[in-house]
């Protein structure tokens, strides 16, 4: 009797655990599990916020400064892409946080990670990934507008919903614009917390994270809503959300590796 409950038991091997559909519902216990590291010792991560909003405010700027606003929304959704990457240090707390180390700013922003410079290749390959996206808007604004100069913010709107080719380039951009994001958040959510906690490969870590998705599709698809909505609510609020909802996804995206992998 004894052994037959040691052996109910014992953790099922890796590749069992990985063809365990978790639910839905899941998705809101990593946020609050999120919530809770970033209020212990919250001032870490409110700075690494903050941080993050002058560099998104920064970028909007230059954006506007240079006459680029035209690729302003295609950057904000490339956000969602080089996201992980950024998170990278909020990780690092979490992680912190289950070991009993102290959390600190400086173990945040300098963070090495198990795998070495392979996270910074896989972060490179995501901002490639975000500019081939940024690139391929140019591309449908032309082939619907043409050589027509863009309407500015103002009117943009306008032009999308009114007019057969602004509907035609919002259904057209939305749709590549969606395979971009469930492509970049596939092989990044989890391709990055494993980078700095195990030492393996980019490409590895990059296909295990596209697995993990996939086996556990009704999670990580009620995760990404999380993530979509809160990341639209920073937005919205002129990018001064950010300094409180970053954080709070990157805490519990880790959740969302630890809880996976």
């Amino acid at each position: 009797m004894a052994t037959s409950e040691k052996i109910a038991d014992a953790p099922l091997p890796l590749a069992e655990q990985r063809r365990r559909h978790l639910p839905a519902g899941a998705a809101f216990g990593w946020l609050a599990a999120g919530w809770r590291d970033l209020w212990r010792t919250p001032l870490p991560s409110l700075v690494y916020g903050f941080a993050v909003f002058l560099l998104s405010a920064a970028v909007v700027w230059c954006l506007f400064r240079m006459e680029l606003d035209y690729i302003l929304f295609p950057a904000l959704a490339g956000f969602m892409v080089v996201g992980p990457l950024v998170a990278i240090g909020l990780y690092r707390k979490s992680q912190d946080l289950e070991t009993g180390i102290q959390p600190s700013l400086a173990r945040m922003v300098f963070v090495k990670a198990q795998s070495g410079a392979q996270v910074w290749f896989t972060g490179a390959i995501l901002c490639l990934l975000m500019l081939v996206w940024m690139r391929a808007a140019v591309i449908i604004y032309a082939l619907f507008v043409g050589l027509r100069p863009f309407p500015g913010l103002d009117n943009i709107v306008a032009m999308l919903t009114s007019t057969p080719e602004g509907l035609g380039m919002l259904v057209v951009g939305t749709a590549v614009g969606g395979l971009f994001a469930a492509f970049s958040f596939a092989i990044s959510t989890f391709a990055i917390p494993m980078l700095l906690a195990e030492k393996t490969d980019a490409f590895t870590a990059m296909g295990t994270s596209i697995s993990l998705v996939f086996r556990n599709l009704p999670v990580m698809l009620a995760w990404g809503a999380i993530v979509l909505v809160l990341t639209l609510i920073g937005l919205a609020t002129g990018l001064l959300g950010l300094i409180v909802i970053f954080p709070l996804l990157g805490h519990g995206t880790w959740h969302s590796y630890r809880a996976i992998r």
